[in-house]
C-alpha cells in the first residue's frame, strides 16, 4: 500500500523532488518514520488581536504563543494505525523557545471518501481540516488547509471563517545545502496573517516495523469524526 500522501498526490507524487519523495513515502507498510531536526530562522505573529487565539490554542498544542528568531527545532513523523484501524501520521513539531518547549501537534489520515488527508489538529484533535496537496513547477510540497470543524464531546460543528485560520504550508529541498526547507503562513480572510514560520531542517529515517511508536507523539485523544 502507497503513503497517505501518494495516494492524495496521485500520479503528482513522481513530480515532487526525490528527497521529498521519500520524505513523504513514510508509512505503515514501508515501516519508516522521518523526524527532522533544525533551526526556524523566524516565528512571527500578526497583529496584537491574534495573542488571545495563539494563547488558547497552545494549551493544546495548537498554536505557538510566542515568537522567536533562530529557533531549535524537531519534527516527528511516525505513521501508525489508530484505534479506529485508520493508518495515521504524526506531525509533532517541538520548538525550543525562551521559556521552555512548545509544541505544535498534528496527526493525518487519508479519507478515501473525499481523496483527500484530514489533518487533526492539537493534543485532543479537537479541530479537523482537509488538505489539499499540489506538486509546484520546482518539485515543492504545497498544502493547503480547507474549512475546519471543532469536535468536542457531542459537538461536530464548523468553525466560522471570521475565528478560523487558513495555511498555507511550501515544504521544499535545498540541494546545495542539503536540507529540507519549510514556510509556513496562517491567515483569516479578514484580519489577514495570523503567525508563521520559515526555516530548515536535515531528515534521519527510522525504522518502526515492529516497534512502537513513541507515546508521546500520539495524542490523547482520539476522532472519528471530520
Amino acid at each position: 500500500m502507497t503513503s497517505i500522501f501518494q495516494r492524495a498526490l496521485g500520479s503528482d507524487f513522481a513530480r515532487l523532488h526525490p528527497q521529498l519523495q521519500r520524505r513523504f513515502s513514510v508509512g505503515v507498510d514501508s515501516g519508516r518514520g522521518c523526524v527532522g531536526s533544525g533551526v526556524m530562522e523566524r516565528i512571527w505573529h500578526g497583529g496584537a488581536f491574534v495573542r488571545p487565539f495563539l494563547l488558547v490554542g497552545g494549551r493544546r498544542n495548537v498554536l505557538l504563543p510566542r515568537t522567536g528568531r533562530d529557533v531549535p527545532f524537531t519534527i516527528e513523523n511516525y505513521p501508525y494505525l489508530d484505534s479506529y484501524g485508520r493508518e495515521t501520521v504524526t506531525f509533532v513539531r517541538t520548538f525550543e523557545m525562551a521559556g521552555g518547549p512548545r509544541r505544535f501537534d498534528a496527526t493525518m489520515i487519508y479519507d478515501s471518501g473525499s481523496g483527500r488527508v484530514v489533518d487533526y489538529l492539537g493534543s485532543h484533535q479537537h479541530i479537523a481540516t482537509g488538505l489539499e496537496f499540489e506538486v509546484d513547477d520546482r518539485g515543492a510540497l504545497v498544502i493547503r488547509s480547507g474549512g475546519q470543524r471543532f469536535l468536542e464531546g457531542p459537538l461536530n460543528c464548523r468553525i466560522p471563517p471570521v475565528v478560523s485560520g487558513t495555511a498555507v504550508v511550501r515544504e521544499s529541498y535545498d540541494d546545495e545545502a542539503e536540507r529540507f526547507r519549510i514556510a509556513v503562513t496562517v491567515s483569516n480572510h479578514r484580519f489577514g496573517p495570523l503567525f508563521g514560520y520559515w526555516g530548515s531542517f536535515t531528515a534521519r529515517y527510522v525504522d518502526v516495523a515492529g516497534t512502537a511508536v513513541p507515546a508521546n507523539v500520539k495524542p490523547r485523544r482520539e476522532e472519528a469524526r471530520h
